[in-house]
C-alpha cells in the first residue's frame, strides 16, 4: 500500500501563520506529515510526500505526483484560519471534493472521527469543497484541517509537541481503519 502525505502549503506560502507571527502552518503541517510517516511506516506501508521543505510545491505538481506514481490514498494535512486576526472559529473538518469517491467519504469519516476523539477539539464535520488536491487527484482524497491557528487556544495547540503527536497518531489509525476495510 502506498500513501501520499501533503503537507499543504509551502514553507514560504505568504499569510500562511498565526496572527502574532509564531508559527507558519507549515511548520504543523509538515511536523505532523513526518509523525504519520513515522507510525505508517512501521506497518510496513510506502509513504510518499508531496512537499518539499525548500520550495513551494505548485498544487498541480503535488496532484500529477500522486497520479502517477498511483498511490492509494493522498491526504493534505492543514491547520485552519479564518481572517487573519484572532477569532473565535474552532474546531476540525475534513474535506472530500464536490463529487467525492464513495473511499474518499469513508476515509474523512474516520479521519474526522479519529481526530475528534483524540483531540477532544469541536467536530466541524465531513464537508465538500473544490480544492485541487482533492479534485486532481485520482485516487481517494482528503484534506484534513487540525485546528484555527487564528483561535489563541487552538495555536497553542497546534504549537505544542503533544497535540501534534495526537494529529499524527488519529490520522494513522484513520489511514490503517481504511486500508483494513478495503482488504
Amino acid at each position: 500500500m502506498k500513501i501520499m502525505l501533503d503537507a499543504g502549503h509551502g514553507t514560504n506560502t505568504i499569510g500562511k501563520r498565526t496572527p502574532d507571527g509564531k508559527m507558519k502552518e507549515f511548520e504543523f503541517n509538515e511536523a505532523v506529515a513526518q509523525l504519520v510517516t513515522n507510525e505508517l511506516s512501521t506497518f510496513g506501508i510506502t509513504v510518499m510526500h508531496s512537499h518539499d521543505k525548500k520550495r513551494d510545491v505548485p498544487l498541480n505538481e503535488r496532484t500529477t505526483t500522486a497520479n502517477n506514481v498511483k498511490v492509494d490514498a493522498f491526504i493534505s494535512i492543514h491547520a485552519n484560519a479564518f481572517g487573519t486576526t484572532w477569532n473565535n472559529a474552532r474546531g476540525i473538518e475534513t474535506f472530500t471534493y464536490t463529487k467525492p469517491s464513495e473511499q474518499s467519504i469513508i476515509l474523512a469519516s474516520l479521519i474526522q472521527n479519529a481526530l475528534c476523539s483524540i483531540t477532544g477539539r469541536t467536530n466541524r464535520g465531513v464537508k465538500k469543497a473544490d480544492f485541487a488536491v482533492v479534485r486532481d487527484t485520482k485516487m481517494p482524497a482528503v484534506l484534513v484541517e487540525c485546528g484555527f491557528m487564528t483561535n489563541k487556544q487552538e495555536a497553542i495547540l497546534l504549537q505544542s509537541k503533544d497535540y501534534r503527536m495526537r494529529c499524527a497518531k488519529a490520522i494513522s489509525f484513520a489511514i490503517l481503519c481504511w486500508l483494513n476495510q478495503k482488504r
